[in-house]
């Protein structure tokens, strides 16, 4: 039984409800259009830290609460107005939840159901797969307010879709439909409305029913891709390849293959 429990005022919690061993957690704030303030960010870090630890977890889905029309809007741009450098760098302290969404154990699915902006478009950067609703927009809009992306997009936007691409979109401030962001690879998938959840839970079950030790080492493989030279990322998937022949999900895995049947993983 898992023990992640639904006690945020400002977040909504699920576990196993719609696929076995995937978590939901949607942000609940719909009069901001969920807007990322102090509250939101502390109870998100601290529910995402809980799904990834929650043994009952093999995927977690974020996503924005239903009714708001965004997935999040950005930052809540009303805390910046008075805040001076010392307030700021104090508040930009990590790890943030962009760091604590990126360094989950397990896959982190973006559902974005509506527009995901400034933070909200760095915080489904973060996740290791994004997934939108047709009519959802994204983008980095912080130049009309006289600054720049701060929660990892002028990085993590320019290793998804290009320097180019990025520079277009953090110094023009432009919004992209979904359809654009996944000819650019903002995005990996656009679905109609009525179809996202089947999208996004197919898939999340697809990965649920996998080794959690094999989840955990390809998504640490594949990440070390962009953070390290071809040589060290060879050597260190070779390292986590190797690794994985001590687990008894190898074993599980290599006879139900050679038996025709399917595995059951257990995680050790």
């Amino acid at each position: 039984m898992s023990e992640l429990r639904d006690e945020y005022d400002l977040l909504s919690v699920d576990v196993g409800e719609r696929v076995e061993r995937v978590a939901t957690i949607a942000i609940e704030r719909p009069d901001a259009r969920n807007a990322l303030n102090g509250q939101v960010r502390t109870e998100l870090k601290d529910a995402v830290a809980a799904a990834d630890a929650d043994d009952d977890v093999r995927v977690l889905v974020l996503t924005g609460g239903e009714g708001s029309g965004a997935f999040v809007a950005g930052a809540d741009v009303t805390e910046f107005r008075d805040r001076g450098l010392v307030e700021q760098r104090r508040a930009s302290e990590r790890p943030r939840v962009y760091e604590t969404v990126d360094d989950a154990t397990i896959p982190v699915i973006a559902r974005i159901n509506g527009h995901a902006l400034g933070g909200g478009c760095e915080l489904a950067q973060a996740c290791d797969v994004r997934i939108a609703a047709a009519g959802a927009k994204l983008g980095q809009p912080e130049i009309n307010l006289g600054l720049i992306p701060g929660g990892g997009g002028t990085q993590r936007l320019a290793r998804l879709v290009g320097e180019g691409q990025a520079m277009r979109l953090i110094l023009s401030g432009e919004l992209v439909d979904a359809a654009e962001a996944k000819e650019i690879g903002l995005v990996d998938e656009v679905y109609d409305e009525d179809d996202l959840d089947d999208g996004v839970y197919d898939l999340a079950a697809s990965m649920a029913e996998k080794s959690p030790i094999a989840l955990e080492f390809a998504k640490k493989a594949v990440k070390a891709g962009s953070r390290m030279g071809l040589e060290e990322g060879l050597q260190y998937e070779s390292e986590l390849f190797v690794q994985l022949f001590a687990t008894a999900d190898k074993d599980e895995g290599i006879d139900a293959f050679l038996e025709g049947r399917e595995p059951e993983f257990t995680g050790e």
